[in-house]
C-alpha cells in the first residue's frame, strides 16, 4: 500500500496486496507488499479472545497471542492506539492506529472483527495495513515547523509547474490572495522503511479564479523537500474550481443550537425544486420564528438524546470563507409562517433540510448507524455559498458540515438532487469509517460508495425503482433545462472497466482520479445491486466499509473486503458468483494494472519524481528519481535520450533530496534541499567533480543550464513571489534577475549565455506582463514584441538556435486557449507558431523546443474530469507550418515534456497508473 503514497508526482496504482477470491478457514491473504509481513486480509476465523474488558484490549490480545500470524511487534495501546469500537448486534469492529515511536504511520490501521455472545467472545477475522518495514533512527524532525511552512506553501504555489504569469486585476496587488499554512503533526509515511515528515494543510484563495485552497502536504523532515502533497477536496461534482476540504473544521458559532432541546418538533412544510410538497421537522424559537432545527429522530422520552439536523443560509457567502471555517455571514434558516414559501426553494434550503433527514433515517433504518459519526453528532448544512459572487455549481464535504454551492444559470442550487445530498453525507460516513484517503486509488473508492450510496438514498427517498432506465444517473435533477441524461454528472451503468477507462493521473488531476476512475468500483457495486436486490447488496457494501476496508486501499482490496463482507453475511455460492462476476465485469481483479497498454516507449518505470520534472539535452536526459517504495530521498540520474546503456547517478544519496534536475548534455545541473538552506550544483555527465556554486534559504522551484550559466528560479519568502536567478560557473558571477520586489521573473530558458523569461512588473497605470531576454555577457535587457497593455498571460519560454518561443493568452478569455509566439532574441520577426484561436488553437499551458520542433503541452479547462480534460502533448515544426500533431495516444496524464534533438521528446506518463519516464522520437498524428 506504500504505492499508493510514493513520494510520486503521479500517484501509483498498482496495488501491493493480493487477495483471494476464496476464504479458507485461516488466512485470505498473507501477501500484504514488500512493506509488510502483516496478512492484508484474514478470514473465517473463530479464535477465543478475552470475554471480558473492553473489546479494543481483546483485539490487542488477539493480535499479540497470534504473533506469529500477524509479525506486530509492539501491541501496547501506546503504539496500536484505538481509532473506534462498533458494537452492535453480537458483533464488535475495532480499528487500531498503527504508530512508531508514538508517532502516527499515515494509513497504517488495522481492524480486528468479533462476536460477543453468550459470555464468549471470539475474533472472526482483521483487515487493513500494518508496516512492519519501518525503520527509523530518529522520530524528531531536523526541519522547523516554520521552514515546513514555508516549504509547503512554496509547493502548492507551483504544484504543477511552470503556470502562466497572470496580471493582477486593476487595484489589487499580486500578493493579493495569499496562501497560508499550518503544521498539524509529525507523520510517517510508510514507504520502505518509513519517510518522517512534517505534515502541514496549505489554505487561501487561489488568485487565478478565487476559489478556496486547502492542500495537505508532507514535507521531508530531514531535508525539508516537499514528498507528497494533494487536495483535500471532498466533492460531488469534478470540476477543477470546486473548493471542499477534508479533517475537521472550524466548529460553529456558539448559538449553533437553542440552549436547550424543546420536547416536541414543529411540523412545516415547503415545496422541493421538483414541486413536490413535503413535511419538514422545525422548531419554533424564542423570537416566535420557525427555524429548520430538526429534533425530528430524538428519543421523546429523553430530549437531549439523538441527533440534531440544522440548515443554514450562507446569505452569500465566498465558498473560500466556509471551507474549514464557519462564514460569518450564515445564519440559521428562519422563517415566519411553518409552511415555507417560494424563496425557501429557490434557495435550496427545503431540498437540504428535507433530504438530510432521509440521509439519516437511511443508515438508522438499514444498519442501525446513529448519525454521520456514529455518535448522533450534530448535523450541518450551509446552502448557497457562492465564487467570487457567482454562483457555485459543487457541493463538498469538508470534515464537519455539508457545504451547497448557490444555483445561477443551467444549475440549480446543489441540494436540488437527493443523491447530492446522499453523496455528500456519505463522505462522513465514510470518514468515521474506512476513512479512504481521498486520492488515487482509495479516493476513487471514496467517490465510488459515496455515489453508490447517495444513490440507494435518492431511490429509496423518492420512490424509484433499480429498475428505472435512469436509476444510475446521479445529479440528474439538478440542471434547470436540460433532461435527466443530459444533466447527469455520472451515470452507474456507464459501463466504465480498467482496461479501457482507467486514467492514471496526477494528484493535480482530480487528486489522482478520484472522479474519473471512480465509476470503475461503483459501477461493480451498482451492478451488483441490481442482481442481487438493494438490501442484501447495501448491507454488504455497508458492512466491507465499516468493518473491513482501511484508508489505503485500493480497487483490489476493495473487491476482496466486497467478497469477505458478503460471505460474512451468509452469501449464497450463487450469490457470491454474482459478486465476483459484478467485479469481473468492470475489470477488477488482481493484477488488472499490467494490462495497461501504451503507445511509447519507456525509458525509466514507476519512476517517485514528486514533481520535480525532466530534462533533456545533447542525447542525454536527467532527472530525479527515488528507489521504487519511495523511501530513499531523491537523487539525480543521467543516461542516454534513446533508451540504450544505463542510468549513471550523479548527485549522492546522503538523506537530503536532489532534485530539478537539468541537462545541456554535457552538465547537469540540480537542486539539493537541505533543512536550513538549497544548494545549486554542477556536475559533468563524463565524469568529474561535483561543485557547489550557489545557495539560498528558499524554496526552489527549477534549474536550467546551458554551457556556463545555471538558472534557478525561486520562492521569495518575503513576497511569495517567484524569482530567476542565474550562476556564471565559470566566473562565479550571481545575479538576481528581478530589479525590484514586486517584480515576477519566471519560467526561464537558456540559451548561448542569454536567459529567457517571463516577466510581471508594476507601472503607474498597473501591472505588465511580457517576455524578456537578458545577456548575460553585457548585462543587456530586451523586451520580446508582447503588447503589455493588452496580455492577459504569459507562459513558458523556451531558447533555442531559431529563436525565443513563449505560451501567450492574448485576450483572457474563459476560453483558455493560448497561443505559441516566437521572435528574435533581439525582439524582431514576431510569428504566430500555434494560433490562440480558431483552426489549430490549442489549450497551451507549457512548451519545450529543440531547433527543429516545439512541443506543447495542453490543459484544457477541467469543468469536468475526463481524458480529453488531462494535459496532453502536441508538437509543431518550429516555424509552424503544417499545424499541430498529438505526440503520443496515450491515456492519462503526460506532463514534464522535455525537448532533446530533433522530434524525440520525453515526458512523464501516467497511463499504467505508475509515474513512467517515456520517450517517442516522433508524433504519434491524430489520435
Amino acid at each position: 500500500m506504500a504505492a499508493v503514497l510514493a513520494a510520486a508526482g503521479l500517484l501509483v496504482a498498482g496495488t501491493t496486496a493480493a487477495h483471494a477470491d476464496t476464504a479458507p478457514a485461516a488466512a485470505a491473504s498473507t501477501t500484504a507488499g514488500d512493506e509488510t509481513d502483516t496478512p492484508s486480509l484474514v478470514t473465517g476465523l473463530d479464535d477465543e479472545a478475552a470475554a471480558t474488558g473492553s473489546a479494543a484490549d481483546a483485539a490487542r490480545g488477539h493480535l499479540k497471542a497470534k504473533k506469529g500470524r500477524y509479525h506486530i511487534a509492539d501491541t501496547s495501546a501506546k503504539d496500536l492506539s484505538t481509532v473506534s469500537t462498533d458494537s452492535r448486534g453480537g458483533k464488535e469492529t475495532v480499528r487500531l492506529q498503527q504508530k512508531y515511536k508514538g508517532v502516527d504511520v499515515l494509513g497504517g490501521e488495522y481492524v480486528v472483527r468479533m462476536t460477543k455472545k453468550d459470555g464468549r467472545r471470539a475474533v472472526t477475522g482483521t483487515s487493513g495495513n500494518y508496516f512492519t518495514k519501518l525503520k527509523l533512527d530518529t522520530v524528531t524532525p531536523k526541519v522547523s515547523e516554520k521552514t515546513a511552512v514555508q516549504r509547503a506553501i512554496g509547493a502548492v504555489t507551483t504544484q504543477l509547474g511552470g503556470a502562466p504569469l497572470r496580471a493582477p486585476a486593476k487595484g489589487e496587488k499580486p500578493d493579493s490572495a495569499p496562501l497560508s499554512g499550518k503544521a498539524v503533526a509529525v507523520t510517517i509515511l510508510p514507504q520502505g522503511t518509513g519517510v518522517l515528515t512534517r505534515h502541514v494543510t496549505v489554505t487561501g484563495t487561489d488568485p487565478a479564479d478565487g476559489t478556496a485552497v486547502k492542500q495537505e502536504v508532507y514535507i521531508d523532515a530531514h531535508s525539508g523537500f516537499p514528498v507528497m502533497q494533494y487536495s483535500g477536496i471532498q466533492t460531488f461534482g469534478s470540476n477543477d474550481a470546486a473548493a471542499g476540504v477534508t479533517g475537521r473544521t472550524a466548529a460553529a458559532p456558539d448559538d449553533a443550537a437553542p440552549a436547550a432541546a424543546p420536547p416536541f418538533v414543529v411540523k412545516g412544510s415547503g415545496v422541493r425544486y421538483n414541486g413536490r410538497k413535503v413535511d419538514l421537522n422545525l422548531y419554533r424559537g424564542a423570537d416566535g420564528t420557525y427555524q429548520m432545527y430538526d429534533y425530528g429522530f430524538r428519543d421523546a422520552a429523553s430530549p437531549y438524546v439523538g441527533p440534531l439536523l440544522q440548515t443554514w443560509d450562507a446569505n452569500g457567502a465566498d465558498v473560500s470563507t466556509a471551507s474549514g471555517a464557519w462564514p460569518a455571514a450564515a445564519r440559521i434558516v428562519k422563517s415566519d409562517s411553518p409552511d415555507l414559501g417560494a424563496d425557501y426553494t429557490d434557495s435550496g434550503v427545503v431540498d437540504a433540510h428535507w433530504a438530510a433527514n432521509k440521509v439519516y433515517a437511511y443508515y438508522k433504518n438499514h444498519f442501525g448507524r446513529q448519525g454521520l459519526d456514529g455518535k448522533d453528532g450534530f448535523m450541518y448544512s450551509i446552502v448557497g455559498v457562492t465564487a467570487n459572487g457567482q454562483s457555485y455549481d459543487n457541493a463538498f464535504w469538508d470534515g464537519a458540515k455539508m457545504v451547497y454551492g448557490k444555483g445561477g444559470g443551467d444549475f440549480r442550487t446543489f441540494s436540488a438532487d437527493t443523491d447530492v445530498v446522499g453523496h455528500e453525507m456519505t463522505h462522513a460516513v465514510t470518514q468515521h469509517t474506512a476513512n479512504l484517503v481521498y486520492a488515487g486509488q482509495s479516493g476513487a473508492m471514496n467517490e465510488a460508495i459515496s455515489d453508490y450510496f447517495g444513490n440507494a438514498i435518492d431511490l429509496e427517498a423518492n420512490g424509484q425503482s433499480m429498475d428505472d432506465p435512469d436509476s444510475g444517473l446521479l445529479g440528474e435533477d439538478l440542471c434547470t433545462t436540460l433532461g435527466p441524461r443530459e444533466c447527469a454528472l455520472r451515470d452507474l451503468n456507464d459501463g466504465h472497466t480498467t482496461a479501457k477507462d482507467f486514467i492514471g493521473v496526477g494528484y493535480r488531476g482530480d487528486n489522482g482520479g478520484v472522479h474519473l476512475n471512480s465509476t470503475i468500483f461503483s459501477g461493480a457495486l451498482w451492478d451488483m445491486r441490481q442482481d442481487l436486490g438493494g438490501d442484501f447488496a447495501d448491507q454488504i457494501v455497508y458492512r466491507a466499509l465499516s468493518a473491513y476496508m482501511t484508508p489505503l486501499d485500493g480497487f483490489t482490496e476493495g473487491r476482496a473486503a466486497v467478497i469477505a463482507a458478503a460471505t460474512e453475511l451468509g452469501a449464497t455460492k450463487a450469490q457470491l458468483k454474482v459478486v465476483k462476476r459484478s467485479f469481473d465485469a468492470h475489470g477488477i481483479a488482481p493484477g488488472w494494472e499490467k494490462a495497461l497498454g501504451v503507445d511509447t516507449d519507456t525509458i525509466l518505470a514507476k519512476d517517485n519524481v514528486s514533481g520535480t520534472g525532466v530534462a533533456a539535452g545533447g542525447g542525454k536526459y536527467a532527472v530525479s528519481r527515488s528507489n521504487e517504495e519511495g523511501s530513499e530521498p531523491y537523487s539525480v540520474w543521467a543516461g542516454n535520450t534513446s533508451g540504450k546503456g544505463t542510468p549513471q547517478q550523479l548527485s549522492p544519496n546522503n538523506g537530503n533530496y536532489n532534485v530539478y534536475a537539468a541537462t545541456d548534455g554535457k552538465n547537469v545541473a540540480w537542486a539539493e534541499f537541505a533543512y536550513d538552506a538549497v544548494q545549486i550544483h554542477v556536475r559533468p555527465i563524463g565524469g568529474g567533480l561535483d561543485r557547489t556554486v550557489d545557495a539560498i534559504g528558499a524554496n526552489v522551484t527549477s534549474v536550467k543550464i546551458d554551457g556556463d550559466i545555471v538558472v534557478y528560479t525561486y520562492v521569495n519568502p518575503k513576497t511569495g513571489f517567484e524569482q530567476a536567478r542565474y550562476v556564471d560557473i565559470k566566473t562565479g558571477d550571481v545575479k538576481d534577475l528581478a530589479p525590484n520586489p514586486v517584480t515576477v521573473t519566471a519560467l526561464t530558458s537558456v540559451h548561448d549565455g542569454k536567459i529567457a523569461y517571463a516577466k510581471l512588473w508594476g507601472e503607474s497605470d498597473g501591472y505588465k506582463l511580457g517576455v524578456e531576454v537578458y545577456d548575460t555577457a553585457t548585462g543587456k535587457t530586451q523586451l520580446m514584441p508582447v503588447d503589455k497593455n493588452a496580455v492577459a498571460g504569459i507562459g513558458q519560454t523556451a531558447f533555442t538556435d531559431d529563436g525565443v518561443f513563449w505560451v501567450e493568452d492574448g485576450d483572457g478569455t474563459d476560453s483558455g486557449q493560448a497561443a505559441v509566439m516566437r521572435a528574435d532574441a533581439d525582439g524582431t520577426h514576431r510569428t504566430t507558431i500555434v494560433p490562440e484561436a480558431g483552426a489549430g488553437a490549442l489549450y497551451a499551458y507549457q512548451l519545450t523546443a529543440s531547433d527543429d520542433a516545439v512541443t506543447v503541452l495542453t490543459l484544457p479547462p477541467a469543468t469536468s474530469w475526463d481524458n480529453a480534460t488531462l494535459p496532453k502533448l502536441y508538437q509543431v515544426a518550429s516555424d509552424g507550418k503544417g499545424g499541430a500533431q498529438r505526440v503520443s495516444c496515450n491515456r492519462g496524464d503526460q506532463v514534464y515534456p522535455a525537448a532533446d534533438e530533433g522530434q524525440r521528446v520525453l515526458w512523464l506518463d501516467g497511463t499504467t497508473g505508475y509515474t513512467n519516464l517515456v520517450k517517442r522520437d516522433r508524433p504519434a498524428g491524430s489520435c
